[in-house]
């Protein structure tokens, strides 16, 4: 596993209430629920990056407000209508 290194201000975990390793906990579950919304990388990939489990992961999205399907109406609509 590899590892990064960021330079964080320390008024940023003031501000988020939040001890360094808590910040970095959520930065990469932040990090790998945007990445998963963008559509860059699957939902186990996500979890995997967010080092949590895929069922978990898939609770975290709720939280953030983004949808476990990286599918659109439009797109669902359109598989319903190629079904018949």
């Amino acid at each position: 596993m590899s590892q990064v290194i960021l330079d964080i201000p320390n008024e940023a975990f003031a501000s988020l209430h939040k001890d360094p390793a808590e910040f970095g906990r959520e930065l990469r579950i932040a990090a790998a629920v945007k990445w998963y919304e963008l559509e860059m990388i699957s939902q186990g990939r996500a979890a995997e990056i967010a080092g949590l489990s895929r069922a978990d992961f898939i609770t975290t999205l709720g939280r953030y407000r983004v949808s476990p399907f990286q599918y659109s109406a439009e797109e669902i609509l359109e598989d319903l209508a190629d079904a018949d």
